[in-house]
């Protein structure tokens, strides 16, 4: 944090756009610390409020209508990349879009605000071919309000904010310390959750060729069940389904799983 907010007091705008861009396109940058920074800056009057609050939702905007783009055009697959940095990358998608469809296109104007949402959204009102128009009117309310939530916190609050990286500085080599065996438990941690997810890669997949050719044999077609688990958005009331084919929802698998036949082969498809 103290070096971000040196750099913004050296080199101002250009940080603040850039940190604000990247993390808008997924890279792991702190937008928030840089905006609390530029507020701070903004009260010891380096930087200018009516520069560098527009520059901020600018490079917010920018970022955002990026991936609606690369989402309307790539869809689930730009999802699975954006979700790479999760353990298990099929929950973070289901779980964004889960959020979308329960809250509509407001998710937009509170997603900045929510871990794992924040880069979701934009790709996801793309991938489910929400208007640009639309996109960009309620993304505008909802990068302002970020970037104004932040940069206020930062002005109100410069004086607490230089005491904490005071604070830093003179506790030196023990707060990194602290902080260095902080990562190497987290990466342990994160590691021992990958090893407990990964066994949900060895699901067997399998061929349409070869299942049709299953399904048309003699007496087979009562021993297979064909499940659809498209997510909100690659669903709805109306969708065309596989023929003798049964709607589960992704989402609530615990219950809907009590409610599948035994005694069959269960195979499941999606978009």
């Amino acid at each position: 944090m103290e070096s971000l907010l040196h750099l913004i007091s050296r080199h101002g705008y250009i940080v603040v756009f850039v940190v604000v861009l990247a993390e808008a396109i997924g890279l792991p940058l702190p937008a928030a610390i840089a905006l609390v920074g530029a507020g701070a800056a903004v009260a010891s009057k380096v930087l200018r409020a009516h520069v560098v609050l527009p520059l901020a939702i600018s490079a917010m905007l920018l970022g955002d209508s990026l991936l609606y783009i690369l989402g309307r055009h790539m869809g689930w697959m730009l999802l699975g990349i954006l979700c790479k940095v999760s353990i298990n990358p099929e929950t973070c998608i289901l779980r964004s879009a889960e959020s979308f469809y329960k809250r509509g296109k407001m998710t937009l104007l509170f997603a900045k605000f929510i871990p794992g949402v924040n880069t979701m959204a934009p790709p996801l009102a793309g991938s489910m071919k929400m208007r640009f128009d639309q996109f960009i009117r309620l993304d505008f309310l909802g990068a302002a309000l970020y970037t104004c939530s932040y940069f206020v916190a930062g002005y109100l609050f410069r004086d607490f904010l230089m005491s904490i990286v005071h604070g830093f500085q003179s506790a030196g080599h023990a707060i990194e310390a602290v902080l260095a065996v902080a990562a190497v438990l987290y990466a342990g941690y994160r590691t021992w959750l990958y090893g407990k997810y990964s066994m949900y890669k060895l699901v067997p997949k399998v061929q349409v060729q070869e299942l049709a050719k299953k399904l048309s044999a003699e007496g087979s077609a009562d021993k297979v069940l064909l499940v659809d688990v498209r997510s909100h958005g690659y669903y709805d009331e109306n969708a065309e389904r596989i023929k003798g084919s049964i709607r589960l929802e992704p989402n609530n698998l615990e219950d809907e799983l009590k409610n599948l036949p035994k005694g069959k082969d269960i195979y499941l498809y999606c978009t």
